[in-house]
């Protein structure tokens, strides 16, 4: 497909994040100028797909949506997938980067990997990119910048916590897995992912994270953030295990075109919108 020009004006003033999974795509669109975020879809798929199908999906994205065929001043791909793992900074050796994630991944020998550095605690995510996607990304729009879904979520929920005095738990929830972090005063205690089918599934891995850490269901704050609501039977299991729940913020004063689905969903997606 043709990419539409546009006036320098507004190739200067456009920034598009994209999130990938192996379940869908999302895409959000920022109006620098205007401060509003002027597109945020969702393309979800009822089954799990290859890298492959992700890729064609997301072309097919670019030859339908008008709005993805403007120019962009910037972009910004999210990878979102469980073949990643948080280093300490000091023990981290890039010649490694294998043995970091072989014990909990089968590595290939072709496949890409790469990592992120998290500041905020001095650690770094070592990770499997999507990079059929990269790739395609790059010869479509040239230099752009891309990181893991966990390195956005963690420095998000660290910058939000810097100064707390408490333990919180906070679970963002995918299509068909979630993500938990656990922080205590300021500092991070754990990251994992869990996939899951079931709200029983959720809530097991949930309390298991809570037993392994020795945190009380009946005491540990959890903030729930992404594709969760009180409607549906996920909450449900939470709250009946769980006593004190919240839902998140993004926390941003980007104005919407489109009010978003809540204040918590898309959290990672409209998070990397401030990654650098």
């Amino acid at each position: 497909m043709t990419q539409k020009s546009n006036s320098l004006n507004e190739i200067q003033h456009k920034e598009l994040s994209i999130q990938l999974s192996l379940n869908g795509l999302s895409f959000c669109i920022l109006n620098v100028d205007t401060n509003t975020i002027t597109y945020l879809e969702h393309f979800s798929t009822s089954k799990k797909q290859s890298p492959e199908d992700v890729l064609d999906q997301l072309k097919n994205c670019f030859e339908t949506e008008s709005a993805l065929a403007e120019s962009f001043s910037k972009i910004t791909v999210i990878h979102n997938n469980e073949w990643s793992t948080l280093v300490p900074k000091a023990l981290f050796n890039e010649d490694n980067l294998v043995d970091y994630l072989k014990l909990n991944i089968k590595i290939l020998k072709t496949d890409f990997i790469t990592f992120d550095t998290i500041a905020i605690n001095d650690s770094v995510n070592v990770y499997l990119p999507f990079v059929n996607i990269n790739n395609y990304i790059y010869d479509k729009f040239g230099s752009f910048t891309y990181k893991h879904a966990s390195t956005v979520l963690v420095e998000a929920i660290l910058n939000t916590e810097a100064n707390a005095n408490e333990t919180k738990l906070y679970v963002n929830v995918s299509e068909s897995d979630f993500q938990v972090v656990v922080v205590k005063n300021g500092d991070l205690l754990l990251y994992n992912t869990f996939k899951y089918d079931t709200p029983a599934d959720f809530i097991y891995y949930i309390l298991f994270t809570a037993e392994q850490l020795q945190l009380n269901p009946e005491t540990i704050k959890t903030v729930l953030l992404g594709n969760i609501t009180e409607d549906d039977e996920l909450y449900t299991v939470v709250y009946k295990y769980i006593r004190y729940i919240s839902f998140g913020n993004v926390k941003n004063a980007y104005n919407y075109s489109e009010t978003p689905l809540s204040s918590y969903s898309d959290f990672t997606l409209i998070k990397s919108l401030q990654c650098e």
